[in-house]
């Protein structure tokens, strides 16, 4: 089998990883319901957790306790399915205008927009379903590249004045300079759908969709060394953040579920 620079490449720096991955399962609580439709980016800060939502575009700073609205803001993002805090500003992932927006936390106006790195078209044909969406009314047939859209980054998260994302169609997480937008690190993902990423210590966590995991990252190595397997009966990881021991992660049928760490 012939393999590429970047599957070589890839393969290669999970290898190590892999041979010692230590699985967790966990016990996956529902916090509340989500306000808007189908949340896909989640951000933990002091002042409450930011969901931003792909189905009505709007972001929400919800309060951990119940998911009470504390503020509800419109935005220009596309299908949004990721967004960070960098302490004074929002930021978005426009999934479908591939871009990265970064956002007026008051009102929403968008402050500056930036392409997205490593944007394109998925490799899978069929994604993962959650197990708490209604059935489709008849099978689903699998969509030709040709057919499918071209898509942006997902998952955010800041970082010591730097912006990292994860961008499915590349299967890479990269670090990059809000400043010039300039790609400084990166490394490939440990699955084929990555989405949200959340902080736990030096620890960089990946959401991997079609996975039903996470998977626990070294962000100067890029290797990864644990993961947290899903049930197939949880609801699906989309949006991913962590805050005070508990990762937070939502299911874009309407949930927001949380999952106490390891300490």
């Amino acid at each position: 089998m012939h393999l590429s620079r970047r599957e070589f490449l890839a393969l290669a720096a999970a290898a190590p990883a892999v041979a010692n991955l230590e699985v967790r399962s966990v016990s996956v609580e529902v916090a509340f319901d989500s306000p808007g439709p189908k949340p896909n980016g989640l951000q933990a800060t002091d002042d409450g957790l930011w969901i931003l939502d792909q189905g009505d575009n709007r972001v929400y700073l919800v309060d951990f306790e119940g998911g009470r609205v504390l503020r509800g803001l419109d935005t220009d993002t596309k299908a949004g399915s990721g967004i960070t805090f960098d302490g004074k500003a929002l930021w978005t992932a426009s999934t479908y205008s591939r871009e990265i927006l970064k956002i007026d936390p008051k009102d929403g106006r968008t402050l500056a927009s930036y392409d997205s790195p490593g944007s394109g078209v998925v490799k899978w044909t069929q994604p993962r379903r959650s197990p708490l969406a209604p059935p489709p009314s008849a099978p689903q047939p699998a969509a030709s590249p040709a057919r499918r859209n071209a898509t942006g980054a997902h998952g955010m998260e800041w970082r010591d004045d730097r912006i990292w994302v994860a961008v499915p169609p590349s299967q890479t997480i990269y670090r990059i300079d809000p400043d010039t937008f300039r790609v400084e690190r990166s490394f490939p993902t440990a699955g084929d759908r990555p989405h949200g990423l959340g902080w736990e210590g030096k620890w960089l966590w990946c959401a991997e969709s079609n996975d039903n995991a996470f998977y626990r990252f070294d962000p100067e190595t890029g290797e990864y060394d644990a993961k947290i397997q899903l049930a197939d009966t949880d609801p699906l990881p989309h949006g991913m953040t962590i805050h005070n021991g508990w990762m937070w992660y939502c299911d874009d049928v309407g949930v927001v579920c949380k999952i106490r760490l390891e300490s």
